[in-house]
């Protein structure tokens, strides 16, 4: 009875605190461009034709994380969750070696699709 008691307690106090489960992004969006998609000898690039590492790979599976943890400057939550998620998907089914995670990655992997809906002006 006191264990109910106590985590009931519990329970309303961190409801009254705010405290959320959520995870938050370490990364901002623009850190997250700048250390694996920006240029042409980016991360993003070195994986997209087949030359990652298994590190390079989990650092890509780390920064797609982060981009599903941020919210969008601008656009829908809804397509920008769609967006990060599959990129993650991809990103994790390459570091896994998945068949067909090249073609995911490449279909995932598409900047303008993202950039026109979610990057500020």
């Amino acid at each position: 009875m006191k264990l109910c008691i106590s985590t009931t307690l519990l329970a309303a106090a961190l409801a009254i605190v705010g405290c959320s489960t959520a995870p938050k992004a370490s990364k901002s969006i623009e850190q997250v461009m700048d250390e694996g998609f920006k240029g042409k000898e980016s991360l993003c690039a070195k994986v997209s034709k087949g030359q990652g590492s298994a590190q390079d790979l989990e650092t890509m599976v780390g920064l797609t994380y982060q981009l599903t943890l941020n919210t969008p400057p601008k656009g829908d939550l809804a397509s920008w969750t769609e967006k990060t998620t599959a990129l993650h998907a991809a990103a994790k089914a390459l570091a896994a070696g998945a068949p067909g995670a090249a073609d995911q990655w490449k279909s995932a992997v598409n900047c303008k699709a993202c950039h026109s809906v979610h990057k500020p002006d």
